[in-house]
């Protein structure tokens, strides 16, 4: 009733605003009638509803609010907040007299012609009161002309030929009504397959279509395809490559002496050798001899910018004036390629939130150095020094820590195996090989030291615009616990699962990745987003290990291996359906087994829930497993050690919306939790996942508050739990927005 109430009285005080010899327009409606069944009826209203021009007003709520600061900006002294309200938010009035009628009739029929209803009819009628007005459209449709044969009128060859195998298998159908948006996506088609055919000059403007009626007196016609009259002789002939010239050091100002050097019918031209023919040439699709073909231009441009090395692609072709037959042409193709600088060096100031239970600054400093061996190849050298405090945290144990990294990675933009490979298998990459060594240093305050040294040997490469593939088959990674603390010690007597997975410290597998990447479309209303991981470890290694552990598991050269399997499963999907304004919505789910060699996953495959990342109402490794509750448990009087698992399971969801300028909003709902598929006699049987999975889920709501500056996003989230499964039963459904998490982080949570 109090909003009935208010939009009454906010009516009558607009009315009051418009000016006595006006009437203020407030939309248009549109009626259909015809002679005959209308296929999709709706889409056709659709389309004729966009040319009901002008827009009458917007509304908010049913209130003019942009029209009503207008008309307050009007008066003498507006003041300061009105001014503003009507710069950031005001209409002008559309009015009646705004309105053109007969020319908006004359759209329609238009609009009607190029859909086939010709000789239709259409009309209007305004509707009025003593300050509104709207207006009626009535169109009258005629039975559309629909089409009897579609066929090539004559043209020379050889294009007379290759457009009539292309008529053949033409989307338009026998009995299709006359329409001209068809008619223009087909003149499209045809050019962009003539192209590929090698007729590089050819233009769909050249193409002309004539609707002959003269043989029938039941509104049918026959289509004819026909060329426009003086075209040049050079548009309609197919074009072949005659010399492929390639220079890899391309430099506008550069007039230094340059080199040619023949390989694999290509011309490689450069001053000195900077880029090895033989490993450069895979790259290059254009052949000599072969048919002008805009695609395969494109797949080598696209190929030669993913090698690293170089800043610019640029394909330019030239006629030789010399035509190889009166009905064939000759181009000579041009790639110049314009390096990147050889050395680079790159510092990177972080605030990360991530897996360890931390968030803190971190300095990442990188040196790269390009195309070191003549064949794209890239070294890259990290060091990363971070220190990191966890949000909200006292004098406990582990709340702050210190980390140092250094990485070296060596990609090559080519793939190394024993056994060679046909580039040509890769059609629109060809796969990077990369080799990476780093070493690490973590120090938890207070519980321990952790190093690690990691290993990978492996292939990624883009199968499509929407698909990569990444798999290591040598993944190898070594741990040591060291300096571990007293305090620590007791944590891991208390949990013999924890303890465990520190023990293995050596993991050697196969890692592999998928990813389907919709959202590269960024036009699209809906987009995807899919990723499968999968990760084994111990398999090859234990046809070598030797049961020399005290416990009776195995080593390999001393050390107690891994043994495990472990898939992830992550689905994005974004619904945008306005400007900035999108439903965003997440879906994951992992496993992860431990077999053979081990009874328990290694402590940093394992799995957490909580955190920015995750569940934000809950903190970072606070959530599960299961129904536990460490502030129930009074041998970690509510200190437990960070809670992991070996299942997963998470569902997000959050309306995004812009608010001024770069800061964007966001409200949203999180489930999730994590369980182990073997009880853990530490979480006092609660942490075993079971059928009664759903009520076990931690679920959370919240705003957020985004600064995204050129894709740069700085997030804070403030999130309440409204169902916390370490409460009992019947009491786990709580809104507790009386104690929100602030969650801080970089990036889209998802």
């Amino acid at each position: 009733m109090l909003l009935l109430l208010c939009g009454s009285l906010y009516s009558c005080s607009i009315a009051k605003l418009i000016p006595e010899d006006k009437r203020l327009y407030t939309g248009a409606s549109l009626t259909i009638e015809s002679d005959s069944i209308i296929k999709n009826e709706d889409g056709l209203k659709s389309e004729l509803e966009t040319v009901l021009i002008p827009e009458p007003n917007s509304k908010i709520l049913g209130m003019y609010l942009g029209l009503y600061y207008y008309y307050k900006n009007q008066k003498e002294k507006p003041g300061i907040i009105n001014r503003w309200l009507y710069k950031k938010f005001g209409e002008e009035p559309v009015y009646k007299s705004d309105v053109r009628e007969y020319e908006v009739e004359d759209l329609l029929l238009n609009r009607l012609e190029n859909r086939g209803f010709f000789y239709s009819r259409a009309s209007s009628e305004f509707n009025e009161t003593e300050r509104k007005a709207s207006i009626d459209y009535m169109v009258n449709l005629k039975t559309p002309y629909r089409m009897a044969t579609y066929q090539v009128d004559s043209m020379p060859a050889p294009i007379f030929g290759d457009i009539k195998k292309l008529v053949k298998t033409s989307p338009l159908e026998k009995g299709m009504r006359f329409d001209l948006s068809s008619l223009k996506l087909e003149r499209e088609r045809i050019d962009f397959n003539l192209k590929q055919k090698g007729y590089y000059n050819f233009d769909d403007s050249f193409l002309l279509f004539a609707a002959d009626t003269n043989r029938y007196d039941n509104k049918r016609f026959d289509l004819f395809l026909k060329l426009k009259n003086g075209v040049p002789k050079k548009s309609i002939i197919p074009y072949k490559i005659a010399e492929v010239n390639i220079y890899p050091t391309y430099d506008v100002a550069d007039s230094i002496q340059t080199q040619t050097i023949r390989y694999n019918e290509k011309n490689f031209i450069q001053k000195e050798v900077f880029f090895e023919p033989k490993r450069l040439e895979p790259f290059v699709k254009i052949e000599e001899g072969d048919f002008y073909d805009p695609v395969t231009s494109k797949n080598t441009a696209r190929r030669l910018s993913t090698i690293g090395a170089y800043k610019y692609v640029n394909i330019q072709y030239k006629v030789i004036d010399t035509l190889a037959t009166d009905s064939l042409g000759l181009l000579e193709a041009n790639i110049y390629l314009s390096p990147l600088k050889k050395r680079a060096f790159r510092a990177e100031l972080q605030v990360v939130t991530k897996s360890n239970n931390f968030t803190g600054p971190a300095l990442a400093l990188t040196y790269s150095n390009r195309n070191v061996f003549r064949g794209g190849e890239t070294f890259n050298t990290t060091l990363k020094i971070g220190y990191e405090a966890q949000l909200g945290g006292g004098k406990n144990a582990g709340k702050t820590s210190l980390e140092l990294g250094l990485k070296n990675e060596l990609i090559f933009p080519r793939v190394l195996f024993p056994i060679k490979i046909d580039n040509e298998f890769f059609e629109y990459s060809i796969p990077k090989t990369k080799t990476s060594i780093s070493l690490d240093y973590l120090n938890r305050t207070q519980l321990y030291t952790l190093l690690s040294g990691t290993a990978l040997f492996g292939y990624v490469w883009d199968a499509n615009k929407y698909v990569t593939h990444q798999i290591n088959p040598i993944s190898v990674n070594y741990t040591e616990l060291t300096n571990a603390t007293p305090e620590f010690q007791q944590v891991l007597a208390d949990n013999p699962f924890l303890g465990r997975s520190f023990e293995q410290q050596f993991i050697s597998g196969l890692t592999y990745a998928f990813t389907y990447n919709g959202m590269v479309d960024v036009k699209n209303k809906h987009q995807f987003f899919f990723n499968l991981t999968l990760d084994v470890a111990g398999n090859s290694i234990s046809l070598f290990g030797k049961e020399e552990a005290s416990n009776g598991r195995e080593t390999f050269l001393g050390l107690e291996y891994a043994q495990y399997a472990k898939t992830d499963l992550d689905f994005h999907y974004h619904y945008n359906f306005a400007k900035e304004k999108m439903i965003a919505a997440r879906l994951f789910a992992g496993y992860g087994l431990a077999y053979g060699n081990s009874d328990v996953m290694p402590f940093i495959k394992q799995y957490y829930s909580g955190g920015p990342y995750s569940v934000r109402a809950f903190r970072i490794r606070s959530l599960g497993p299961g129904t536990y509750n460490s502030d129930e448990d009074a041998a970690t009087s509510g200190n437990f050690f960070d809670k992991t698992g070996n299942i997963r399971l998470e569902a997000n969801i959050e309306y995004r919306f812009p608010i001024y300028s770069f800061f964007k909003g966001a409200v949203f709902a999180d489930a999730g939790n994590i369980w182990n598929s073997k009880e853990n006699p530490a979480f006092n049987g609660k942490g075993k996942f079971s059928s009664d999975f759903l009520s076990e889920l931690g679920m959370g709501a919240g705003v957020g508050l985004r600064v995204d500056i050129q894709s740069f996003v700085i997030r804070f989230d403030l999130a309440a739990p409204f169902h916390d499964p370490a409460l009992p039963m019947g009491e786990r459904w709580n809104f507790d927005v009386a104690n929100p998490i602030l969650n801080f982080a970089i990036g889209y949570p998802f």
